[in-house]
């Protein structure tokens, strides 16, 4: 199942996490590939903890190889959420949820 749109939105509101997903489309990085993206403004401990929520979140697509784990977006899970996203701050879907008469 996937997230709502405030867990989606809270997952990304961390500037780092922002950052991290940047580097992470269209491509499969390790933990120690992203701490070098990062130019050392995180250290490993603190993206492992990032990669973890994005994971959590279901953002991201984990593959283990052998003591390795590697990260890429979940491009599904992104345009599902992204999408949940925009209607939930569509005014045009909010009005029509409106009954009728309670409008004065």
């Amino acid at each position: 199942m996937s997230i709502d749109a405030v867990t989606f939105a809270k997952t990304l509101a961390d500037e780092t996490r922002q950052e991290i997903v940047t580097y992470l489309c269209c491509q499969w990085l390790s933990v120690n590939d992203v701490v070098d993206k990062l130019h050392g403004k995180v250290n490993q401990p603190t993206v492992s903890h990032h990669l973890k929520k994005l994971e959590e979140a279901k953002l991201v697509l984990v593959r283990q190889e052998g003591r390795h784990r590697f990260y890429t977006l979940n491009q599904e899970e992104w345009t599902l959420c992204c999408n949940r996203l925009f209607q939930t701050g569509d005014p045009t879907r909010a009005r029509n949820l409106i009954p009728l008469g309670v409008i004065r």
